[in-house]
C-alpha cells in the first residue's frame, strides 16, 4: 500500500497554518486546495495573478477565464483579487508568501530541487518555481518516491538541472514524509501500509 495522489495532497494540506498565504505548484499540489481543513483561513496565491483561489469547479460550472498556473479551471472567492505578473512576483520575491507546495522530478538529501526540465525534452518554460524556492518561507515538495522504472527520485545528488540549491524543507511522497536535516533526511512518518524498511529500500538519499 502507498498513498495515492489525493492522499498525498491531503497529507500536504496538514502543512497549512491559519492565516498563511500559500502558493500551490503544478500537478499534485493543485489538489491541496480541496483538502484545506474546515475553519482554517488560508489564502492561495497563483503566480499568474490571483490571490484567493477556491477549489476546483463542479462539472458544468467552469469559467475558462479563471485558471491557475497549471491552466486548470478554478473558482474564485468573495475576497479574490487579480493583478499582473509583476505584482505577483513582487509578492513572491518580497517574502510575502509563507509556503510553497511544489512538485518535483528529483530532490537531493541536502534539499536541492530539480523540477523544471529534463534535458532533450521540450518544456513550456521554467515558470515561477525558481522565484518561489528563493522567496518563500517554507518549501514542501509533493512527488512520487520512485520513477516508473522503480528508480528512486529522492537522491544523494540531483542529476537534472536544478531549480534551487538547498531550498526544500519537507518531502511528501507516496511512501511517506521526510525532513531535510543536517547530514541527510529524517523520516517523519511512513504512509499507511508502508514499513520503514520499504521506505529506506526505495530511497537513494541518506536517511538518518
Amino acid at each position: 500500500m502507498a498513498w495515492d495522489r489525493n492522499q498525498m495532497a491531503a497529507r500536504a494540506a496538514q502543512e497549512l497554518q491559519d492565516g498563511w498565504y500559500v502558493n500551490l505548484g503544478i500537478g499534485i499540489p493543485t489538489l491541496v486546495s480541496n483538502y484545506i481543513p474546515d475553519g482554517m483561513d488560508v489564502t492561495l496565491q497563483s503566480e499568474n495573478g490571483m490571490l484567493g483561489m477556491g477549489a476546483f469547479p463542479i462539472d458544468g460550472e467552469e469559467d475558462a477565464d479563471l485558471i491557475n498556473a497549471g491552466k486548470q479551471t478554478i473558482t474564485e472567492l468573495e475576497r479574490t483579487s487579480y493583478f499582473d505578473s509583476a505584482m505577483s512576483f513582487g509578492m513572491i520575491r518580497g517574502g510575502k508568501i509563507a509556503m510553497a507546495i511544489l512538485g518535483a522530478m528529483e530532490v537531493a538529501e541536502n534539499g536541492d530541487l530539480a523540477n523544471w526540465m529534463i534535458p532533450g525534452k521540450l518544456v513550456k518554460g521554467m515558470g515561477g518555481a525558481m522565484d518561489l524556492v528563493a522567496g518563500v518561507g517554507r518549501v514542501v515538495v509533493v512527488m512520487d518516491h520512485t520513477s516508473k522504472h522503480g528508480d528512486s527520485k529522492v537522491l544523494k545528488e540531483c542529476t537534472l538541472p536544478l531549480t534551487g540549491k538547498a531550498v526544500v524543507d519537507r518531502i511528501i511522497t507516496n511512501l511517506g514524509v521526510m525532513d531535510v536535516v543536517e547530514g541527510g533526511l529524517k523520516i517523519v512518518e511512513c504512509a499507511e501500509g508502508v514499513t520503514e524498511e520499504e521506505l529506506r529500500a526505495a530511497t537513494e538519499a541518506t536517511l538518518i
